[in-house]
């Protein structure tokens, strides 16, 4: 009989840890297939960024949408993994590096908007905005712009023509500084404590282009614009599209190169 009650006990202590096991752990399956679905999900942007100014034309809507807003593009995605949100809006190039290290998540066929980016700088400082427009027009041209972003795009060509200071190059006219968010792979990320990256490394190209050594300081996404339009820092580029928003505080260089905002979702 002892026996008997223990198996019973046993039992009941297996089925009990079975069920704590399970209790909260399950991830509700995919029920967003294109943008359609969108509305009236749970959707993760990062703060400030133009994947949460298109997020927020949801809000308040008939279907019950809403936006939750993470300081970093992974703390969303990390919430799409354990299932606390539907869907995550945010630029391609980062989606395509978050995808590739999180084999359950893939982002939708759907372009969720076509944008432009460039950088950004404070409304008194035209001098400055039109010297970076000539150095970009001439990195274009030459095909510097396109080596720095096939060093970082592209399994083909990824990693194999790093920009590299031309020799000789030197800084008379000081030091310029550079407002960023490094988390936005690959415009700008940290590698072995440095910033790289396309805007890191094109903004190098501009700056040994017209005399200025650069200096890149990092913050959050949405002080970006504000440090730049305060004096604080010289120019902004963190994978910055110009909005009408955004232009009431700061003006924007010439674009120098197109994006997409995509829509990341779990695979099941």
């Amino acid at each position: 009989m002892k026996n008997m009650k223990k198996f019973a006990a046993l039992c009941l202590v297996t089925a009990m840890a079975a069920a704590f096991a399970g209790c909260g752990s399950s991830v509700p399956e995919n029920t967003v297939h294109s943008v359609d679905d969108v509305e009236g999900k749970v959707i993760g942007v990062q703060l400030g960024t133009t994947g949460d100014m298109f997020a927020s034309d949801y809000e308040g809507d008939d279907a019950g949408s809403k936006v939750e807003r993470y300081n970093k593009g992974a703390d969303a995605v990390q919430a799409l993994k354990t299932g606390k949100i539907d869907c995550v809006i945010i630029d391609e190039q980062p989606a395509k590096a978050f995808v590739e290290k999180n084999d359950d998540l893939m982002i939708l066929d759907d372009v969720f908007a076509d944008e432009e980016y460039a950088m950004c700088f404070a409304k008194d400082n035209t001098e400055l905005m039109e010297a970076f427009n000539g150095a970009i027009a001439e990195l274009k041209a030459d095909g510097t712009l396109d080596s720095i972003i096939s060093n970082y795009i592209g399994d083909d060509t990824r990693g194999k023509s790093p920009y590299v200071t031309p020799e000789g190059t030197e800084y008379p006219n000081g030091q310029l500084v550079m407002a960023t968010n490094a988390a936005f792979e690959p415009y700008e990320y940290y590698e072995n404590q440095s910033i790289v990256g396309i805007d890191a490394d094109f903004a190098k190209a501009i700056c040994d282009k017209l005399g200025y050594e650069l200096k890149i300081e990092d913050m959050e996404f949405d002080a970006v614009v504000a440090s730049v339009s305060s004096g604080k820092s010289d120019f902004g580029a963190a994978g910055l599209t110009i909005t009408e928003d955004r232009l009431q505080n700061v003006n924007f260089s010439e674009a120098y190169t197109k994006a997409r905002q995509v829509i990341i979702v779990r695979k099941k």
